[in-house]
């Protein structure tokens, strides 16, 4: 596995320009014949943050100490992972007509996605961190340690994105069956609500999801100013490195059938 990623790594070298051209359209195509452009990076989130604040901070966030910290983490997180994992899956039929002109490596159209997605993320990060400051949240040493869910998230997304791209060449109907399943997926997220109020043997029940997992990372860092466990860890690098090979799996299998149907 890792030796294939070695030689992925390599041929994204290879490729630098390209990859690096791809990843400069796919920006500014998403900002394209906007009025405010790469500021909707940073001004789209903090509107969702100011929509969900309003509903649920009556509901919600009466018991909850710095609730509007809890709920950004949420958002954050959950936020770039659908828009990284949809950026994915589209990432091959966007891209159809190079495709069928040039022979490069397919993966590079998904990986230049993500790479789009992580600079809105990380756009993003810097407002959450602005937050934290106005909550009057310490910054300590521990916040460091937020790289590594970081890091995760990132594989896990790009994992989902082999995924989803190589299926949705096949089967359309995906693109329909992932929206409904990012909407159950956000519910179950515990964004807007706290897993407090849950018995204990159903909170472990919230680890099963791997976007929780990330955000409760998150959480734990930021407002507890706690490391999270060895277990924690190892679900965190678990869940992306199961996710990442599966994809890879699949994305290999079916990469001669993708000429067939783009």
């Amino acid at each position: 596995m890792f030796q294939k990623m070695k030689a992925q790594i390599q041929q994204v070298k290879k490729y630098q320009f390209l990859f690096s051209e791809l990843v400069k359209r796919d920006f500014k195509k998403k900002y394209k014949r906007t009025v405010l452009g790469m500021v909707w990076s940073i001004l789209s989130p903090l509107l969702q943050l100011a929509v969900m604040a309003v509903v649920f901070t009556q509901f919600f966030g009466r018991n909850t100490e710095h609730y509007i910290i809890y709920l950004f983490s949420g958002n954050l997180i959950f936020s770039f992972y659908k828009e990284a994992t949809n950026g994915g899956m589209h990432a091959l039929m966007q891209n159809a007509n190079i495709i069928k002109k040039i022979n490069v490596p397919k993966y590079l159209f998904m990986l230049s996605k993500e790479v789009s997605s992580c600079i809105n993320f990380g756009l993003t990060l810097i407002i959450y961190f602005l937050f934290v400051a106005i909550d009057g949240i310490p910054f300590s040493f521990k916040f460091i340690a937020l790289l590594y869910p970081i890091a995760c998230l990132v594989i896990f997304n790009i994992g989902v994105g082999f995924i989803l791209s190589a299926m949705f060449v096949i089967f359309k109907d995906v693109q329909y069956l992932y929206e409904i399943f990012t909407q159950l997926l956000m519910y179950l997220s515990a964004i807007f609500y706290t897993t407090e109020a849950y018995p204990e043997h159903i909170q472990k029940l919230f680890y099963l999801n791997p976007v929780y997992t990330y955000i409760d990372y998150f959480r734990s860092i930021v407002i507890d100013g706690v490391f999270p466990g060895a277990v924690h860890h190892l679900l965190c690098a678990g869940y992306a490195l199961l996710v990442l090979f599966i994809g890879m799996f699949i994305y290999k299998k079916y990469n001669y059938k993708f000429m067939y149907y783009i």
